[in-house]
């Protein structure tokens, strides 16, 4: 209800005369966010980044994210809750049917946007990093981007990454997800012409220290062209590289 088309439309009625200016301010009550006592929804978002505020469900009660996902889907707006376990899911199920639960990312979606024409890489070092990857793509595709996955091309056997290069060069963006050392990421930045964002996982033996090792080997990346985000973060790799392929 409230994107940049929606309140064009709006406007354009006022003008015409086919709603009324009290019509509109009841539409736009809510703008720029919504209080319920225990949470207050950003409505506001879509017009300012592009896509509505996200439910983080870690920490949350079910009951408290079904109240606040019918608000946002009562705008007809697409829903992302991410950092969902399949229990707390299949609870928000019971009262949302129509969300899809997305179990290895451990997210629930609702809607879709239309894919744009640039394309985002996800690429994970091995099959222990698959579900941050995850969480990357389906987030990435809620937000109207084409995605393609390469899992399990880590350096410890590089020649199964070279074989998927062709195909990652293509992308406008590249998300390397790697746990353990690293490294992945910065042999992929040294590769590709483009735009690399890193994603270290808690993926490791105790000397990785949940992740920790892998944040400090990204950060420290020697080839250029590399962002990195937080530990397990595939969420926020997915907003920042949709943001550079809508740019």
């Amino acid at each position: 209800m409230f994107s940049e088309e929606a309140l064009r439309d709006l406007l354009e009625k006022i003008a015409q005369g086919r709603i009324s200016p009290e019509e509109a301010l009841k539409r736009l009550r809510d703008l720029p966010y919504e209080s319920l006592g225990f949470a207050r929804i950003d409505h506001h978002r879509e017009l300012r980044k592009g896509f509505p505020e996200v439910i983080y469900g870690e920490g949350k009660e079910a009951d408290q994210i079904v109240v606040i996902a019918k608000k946002v889907i009562s705008r007809r707006m697409p829903l992302l809750i991410t950092r969902v376990n399949e229990e707390k899911a299949q609870t928000i199920l019971s009262e949302l049917p129509h969300l899809r639960y997305h179990r290895l990312a451990q997210v629930l979606s609702y809607g879709t946007r239309d894919p744009n024409k640039g394309q985002i890489a996800i690429v994970s070092a091995g099959t222990a990093d698959i579900p941050v990857a995850e969480e990357a793509r389906v987030c990435a595709q809620a937000m109207g981007n084409r995605t393609t996955c390469h899992y399990d091309v880590g350096v410890a056997g590089i020649h199964r990454l070279l074989g998927e290069l062709p195909t990652i060069s293509q992308a406008r963006v590249v998300i390397v997800v790697a746990g353990m050392e690293g490294a992945l990421a910065s042999v992929v930045a040294g590769l590709v012409k483009a735009p690399v964002i890193a994603v270290p996982t808690s993926v490791g033996y105790g000397a990785s220290f949940g992740g920790l090792a892998a944040l400090l080997t990204m950060l420290n990346c020697c080839a250029p062209g590399v962002a990195v985000v937080n530990i397990d973060n595939g969420f926020g790799a997915a907003c920042i590289a949709s943001l550079i392929n809508q740019a």
